[in-house]
Order: structure tokens, then sequence, then C-alpha cells
């Protein structure tokens, strides 16, 4: 019985050491709130980070959003306001220094239609439509960017603005008075 009853105590003692020993390790009860690292440049992340005693882990960019500025931070979890332990890890996304680039499609000899939808699918935007002398009506001959030439198979900016350059649907001049003149 004796036995029992110090088995009972030491038990006791070894259980309240225990607890005494998690809430001096793992600081029960204490936390830090996460700022918000919102539209914050790195440099001033890091600095935000070491303030707060958190870690940060940095996970590969996301796409370019243009309303926050270039290399700042676009989403972060666990998010701003939330307590959590010291030195926890934080996960930022970092905005990209701009779109990433998209390669033109082979839509010479498209329709306009076609072409549109095509150019749509990759992230570019057809901005206007121009139409010359040629008997393919609504067919893309020509594909310009800013104002300049461009080809199937370059590379321009995600969201960049394509203009299209299509048939008429009629016979060029030198080809009409040669035809005549047969």
């Amino acid at each position: 019985m004796i036995q029992l009853g110090l088995a009972l105590l030491v038990l006791i003692l070894v259980i309240f050491l225990a607890l005494r020993w998690l809430n001096s390790t793992t600081n029960h009860g204490e936390f830090v709130e996460v700022p918000d690292f919102g539209k914050m440049s790195v440099p001033d992340m890091r600095k935000a980070v070491e303030e707060a005693h958190l870690r940060f882990e940095v996970l590969d960019s996301a796409n370019f959003n243009p309303d926050y500025p270039r290399f700042s931070i676009i989403e972060q979890d666990p998010a701003a306001g939330n307590k959590v332990k010291e030195n926890r890890k934080v996960y930022l996304t970092v905005n990209p220094s701009g779109y990433k680039e998209v390669t033109i499609p082979k839509i010479i000899q498209v329709t306009q239609r076609n072409a549109t939808s095509m150019l749509r699918a990759v992230g570019l935007d057809v901005q206007r439509i121009t139409y010359v002398d040629e008997l393919g009506k609504d067919m893309v001959y020509q594909i310009k960017h800013k104002g300049k030439y461009v080809k199937p198979g370059d590379k321009l900016p995600k969201t960049s603005k394509i203009e299209l350059v299509c048939g008429n649907g009629t016979i060029p001049n030198q080809a009409r008075i040669q035809s005549e003149s047969e």
C-alpha cells in the first residue's frame, strides 16, 4: 500500500514537472501578431519579419499582378493579424518584375475569328484589326505589335496588344491589272 502511494506521488510529480517544462519551452499562451506584408518591398519585408521574431520562406513567384508594385509581396500565409508563435515561418509570394512572355501562335493564313481566340488562349489581346487588299476575306496575313511586324514564334509579354492585318476580300491592284491584260 505504501509502495502504491509512493508510485502515485512520483507519477504526480513527474506530470507536474513535465507540464512546467512544456509551459516554459513552448511559450504557452505567448503569441506575436503577423504583420501585413502586402505591397511591401522585399527589403522592408525582411526587416518586418525580423522585428516580429518570425521566419519567412518565399514561394515561387506568381503571375504578375499590375495592382501591386514589382517585387512586392502579393500574398502571405498566415494572413495579417493572425496570432502565431514566435519563430513561426510565414510563406510569402512575390510579384514578379512583369508579365511572363508567351509565344505568338501560328495564325498566318487563319481566319480572324480563329486567330483572335488562339491569341486570347495564350494571353494576348487583339486591340485592332486592319484590312488590306487581299483575296482571303478576314484571313490573317500579318501581325503587328506596337506598330512593328512580328511573326509566329516570337515572344511577347502576356496581355500585349496585337494588331491583325487581314484581307478584305478584294484582289490586289497588281493581280487585277495582270488578270485584265490576259
